[in-house]
């Protein structure tokens, strides 16, 4: 799982999963285009800029902010081999509670910043025949439960897509695949679930790890697929 030579971009890079992520690619030798709201929320994270590190600052709800990200990344590195969809957000409330708000904000975020990058991305990835796309569900997308209906249909929405994408992609070199992690272990999430042992939780690292392997030649024969990684959970 050798990525020398390969540029991967990650979006939502300046969350705790983007900087393991982001870690586990650069060990590997990847050139990493990272992408969050804000140049100033990536250098908190990672420091400066490095050979194999670019940032942009992006708003991936906007199909242009999609595209001003894959001209930088081109720009910088002149391909992009991997595409991976960290963006997201969470918010509990009963369906029947829930605002309009809420249910803008957890679509955009969740849904529409993984369409509009991988939109983006995958002319390219076509032309250059291989490539892959690695989302970041959830295993509430698998079922709608009390408390969680928007998040969850939200998530659910990146599943359907990457069967779609999968579906029309394979056959073009290109690997489309999610993952479907259940809580992961944040210090955020440390501090809302006290009473919770974070053993339980999803590791960081481990995620990341089944990612890159997504990313892979070694997922190669792995299509469409939306893998639970639940921890002990």
């Amino acid at each position: 799982m050798e990525f020398d030579g390969r540029t991967v971009i990650v979006t939502g890079a300046s969350g705790h999963l983007g900087r393991a992520v982001a870690g586990a690619f650069a060990q590997r030798g990847a050139r990493l285009v990272l992408a969050a709201r804000s140049i100033e929320a990536l250098e908190a994270r990672f420091g400066a800029e490095a050979a194999a590190r670019a940032y942009v600052a992006a708003d991936l709800t906007k199909q242009a902010g999609a595209e001003a990200l894959v001209r930088a990344a081109l720009d910088r590195f002149g391909r992009i081999d991997v595409l991976c969809n960290l963006a997201g957000g969470f918010r509990m409330g009963d369906v029947h509670e829930s605002s309009d708000e809420t249910w803008d904000f957890l679509f955009d975020v969740n849904a529409r910043t993984m369409y509009c990058a991988s939109r983006a991305v995958a002319p390219h990835l076509l032309a250059q025949g291989s490539g892959a796309i690695v989302s970041v569900a959830a295993a509430a997308a698998q079922k709608g439960t009390a408390g969680m209906g928007l998040y969850s249909a939200s998530k659910a929405v990146v599943v359907r897509l990457t069967e779609a994408m999968s579906a029309e992609l394979r056959t073009h070199g290109i690997n489309v695949n999610c993952v479907l992690p259940t809580t992961l272990d944040t210090p955020e999430n440390r501090s809302a679930m006290p009473g919770v042992d974070p053993s339980r939780f999803v590791g960081l690292p481990d995620l990341a790890g089944i990612i890159v392997f997504l990313a892979s030649p070694a997922a190669r024969p792995i299509h469409g697929a939306a893998i639970p990684v639940t921890g002990l959970g």
